[in-house]
């Protein structure tokens, strides 16, 4: 026998659905990092960007709003910078990293969707496992993206690279593509942040809905008849 309190069996499916669960929040993240442009305008200052690179404020913010605007997944034109040169490996990069936003975005989407349909039909069953499931599977992942980033950022910046580009056009000459100048590493670290912390600040969400609605359970369970409290199996 159980008690009424024991309404978060486990399941692997939840196991499922928290990894469905990372991807949705990573998606989001991204989206965030990727497309609030106050952001990057910001690090321009926090990051002396316009000296480093020798490049007016101006043109660069023109010019990254023309690269994001590449990027958004409804362009379907060719990417011309306004005031800088751009070599062919350049442009390739590019090409592949707006392939690689759009992977992610559509695998956001479709997890979402999952997301939904499986916090739908848990909560119909009233159950609230999943929800815990998830919280402790999509923050592992970001915390531990976190810790090596503190440690060696490089390292997991040439990684990541390394296997999501089969060739060496991400090695940018900033005399052919001086847009390298305007991107530096500082900014790409906060990005990883930004999407790691929104996994994180989901996952901490997910765990205080848990936590509400055990305790909200139990004390439901605790107003019952003591013979209503026990579910026999």
């Amino acid at each position: 026998m159980s008690s009424i309190y024991d309404t978060d069996t486990f399941r692997w499916t939840d196991i499922l659905l928290g990894v469905f669960y990372f991807l949705a929040l990573v998606g989001l993240g991204l989206a965030i990092a990727v497309n609030f442009r106050p952001l990057y305008y910001a690090c321009i200052d926090w990051f002396d960007i316009e000296k480093s690179s020798g490049i007016t404020r101006s043109e660069i913010i023109l010019n990254y709003d023309t690269l994001i605007d590449y990027c958004c997944p409804f362009y379907f034109g060719e990417l011309i910078f306004p005031t800088l040169r751009s070599s062919v490996s350049g442009l390739s990069h590019f090409a592949e990293c707006k392939v690689l936003f759009n992977i992610f975005y559509v695998t956001g989407f479709i997890s979402t969707i999952f997301v939904i349909s499986g916090f739908v039909s848990r909560h119909r069953e009233k159950e609230i496992r999943h929800l815990k499931v998830c919280s402790i599977v999509s923050v592992v992942i970001p915390m531990i993206l976190v810790f090596i980033t503190i440690i060696d950022f490089d390292g997991l910046f040439i990684l990541f690279h390394k296997i999501a580009f089969n060739n060496d056009d991400w090695m940018f000459d900033s005399d052919l593509d001086p847009v390298i100048k305007i991107l530096p590493e500082e900014f790409f670290m906060l990005c990883l942040v930004v999407i790691a912390g929104t996994v994180i600040i989901g996952s901490c969400i997910t765990m205080a809905i848990y936590l509400y609605k055990k305790r909200k359970k139990r004390m439901t369970g605790s107003m019952l008849p003591k013979h209503q409290n026990i579910i026999y199996q």
